[in-house]
């Protein structure tokens, strides 16, 4: 059954886009019925612990909003983002890192909408989610 999330209407926005370059549009936990995650930028009060205490997103220049993503500090890329980078490309596909160049280098809007043509399922349209191998609307296999 097709979470209320996943309607085909249900859009990738900026404040989606986490300060790492993930796009938590197309996280498991945003999918999720039941305890659903606003998003890295959302209200920590409804989110579970690990994505509260997440290092990155508690990085003081992030907190004391020096910078919205991570590309724009000093440390860019720092241990903790390669470390995550490291994860992401090995086990989904997916670069933070490359993300966040793409960000720097074209804008959150352009890359917003390459994010829309990449996860947009090639059977039903519906945003695909970066953890599971099968559109969660019609279970099209896309990894």
């Amino acid at each position: 059954m097709m979470s209320p999330r996943s309607a085909k209407t249900d859009e990738i926005r900026a404040t989606l886009i986490a300060p790492c370059g993930m796009n938590c549009r197309l996280c498991m936990a945003y999918e999720r019925e039941k305890n659903a995650c606003p998003g890295c930028r959302g209200d920590d009060s409804v989110k579970a612990k690990t994505r509260v205490t997440c290092r990155i997103k508690n990085c003081q220049n992030i907190v004391q909003g020096r910078v919205r993503y991570c590309f724009r500090c000093d440390s860019f890329p720092c241990a903790d983002l390669n470390h995550l980078d490291k994860r992401y490309r090995t086990t989904y596909g997916v670069s933070m890192i490359e993300n966040l160049e793409n960000i720097r280098q074209f804008g959150i809007r352009h890359f917003i909408q390459d994010e829309k043509a990449r996860w947009a399922c090639p059977e039903c349209g519906a945003i695909l989610c970066v953890h599971k191998p099968r559109c969660v609307s019609c279970e099209h296999k896309w990894r």
